[in-house]
């Protein structure tokens, strides 16, 4: 559609406009904004990691798990792009909106997929290459197909895709899994089901109306939200994890354990508000979410070049 529209242009400046455009939407299909969290992650379990890559090849691991997760954040959204179509966030995303071929965003993907993996395998080790590709599979098979449209567990199951990028960058280095990269794999996993239930909560009329059996939507409000609390109380032990483990110090349990109580603080705050707020503290939760999960990564890795780990 969007090359029709410009085959019907006559000015000599369409052609890169056009091809600018286009650009732009096969990038929009890696999920960006998504992938940055994703990345820096996988870039903490790389750096903390006992031993060390050369500079190259780290840098190379790292852009690798970014390709993969790009990768699957595009199949999900050739996969999805019917229900794309109806909610109001994603309507315009370049399939739904028709500026790309369904073809040509799974070719695209695939070919991605494909790469990324089998570079992590040259550049590192095939442990990682086989975390990288489990990874994206999950993603795929486990929480796109299978989980997403099926139940309301869909995040909490399928969240574990998005927990493996720091275990590829630990095992990039290492060539192994071990307490501390399953220590930061707990966190992310129990991080996520509060995260997008706040989302959830306030986007719950979309999820309704594309048939999507998100929390709020089958369990109510007031469930959803006893059950955030019950993550985000979960999760201030577990974060806990690497220090435990001996792979962070004081400053990391300092300030990880500040940041998970004003996780529940914020939790509570969403389990007493009223309906007719508007959701205005789920909109806050879910934006401090994100913030929580980049500071508790950044403690790590601060905690390491400080060389504070016991």
């Amino acid at each position: 559609m969007a090359d029709a529209a410009y085959l019907n242009r006559t000015d000599e400046t369409a052609l890169p406009v056009a091809g600018a455009s286009r650009v732009s939407d096969f990038v929009a299909l890696l999920k960006p904004r998504v992938m940055t969290l994703v990345v820096f992650s996988g870039a903490v379990g790389l750096f903390i990691a006992p031993g060390g890559l050369h500079p190259l090849l780290a840098i190379v691991a790292i852009l690798c798990i970014a390709v993969g997760s790009g990768a699957a954040g595009a199949v999900n959204m050739w996969y999805e792009r019917d229900i794309d179509a109806l909610m109001s966030r994603t309507a315009n995303r370049p399939l739904p909106a028709g500026r790309i071929e369904p073809g040509d965003a799974l070719g695209f993907a695939t070919v991605l997929a494909l790469f990324s993996v089998m570079l992590m395998g040259l550049a590192t080790n095939w442990a990682a290459a086989g975390l990288l590709a489990l990874a994206i599979l999950f993603y795929v098979f486990v929480y796109t197909v299978w989980l997403k449209r099926r139940t309301p567990q869909n995040i909490v199951i399928g969240g574990a895709a998005g927990a493996f990028p720091p275990m590829i960058g630990w095992a990039a280095v290492t060539g192994d899994i071990s307490l501390v990269s399953l220590s930061l794999f707990a966190i992310i996993f129990l991080w996520t089901p509060p995260h997008f239930w706040a989302l959830a909560l306030y986007r719950s009329g979309d999820y309704a109306r594309a048939g999507v059996p998100m929390m709020p939507v089958v369990a109510g409000r007031r469930s959803t939200k006893r059950q955030m609390l019950a993550y985000t109380l979960l999760l201030v032990p577990v974060s806990l994890g690497p220090f435990a483990l001996g792979a962070a110090g004081l400053l990391y349990a300092g300030g990880t354990t500040l940041l998970g109580l004003a996780f529940i603080a914020s939790a509570v705050r969403v389990l007493r508000e009223p309906d007719a707020a508007k959701d205005r503290r789920a909109r806050q939760m879910f934006g401090f979410s994100i913030l929580y999960l980049f500071l508790v990564f950044a403690l790590l890795l601060a905690d390491s070049l400080l060389g504070l780990a016991g």
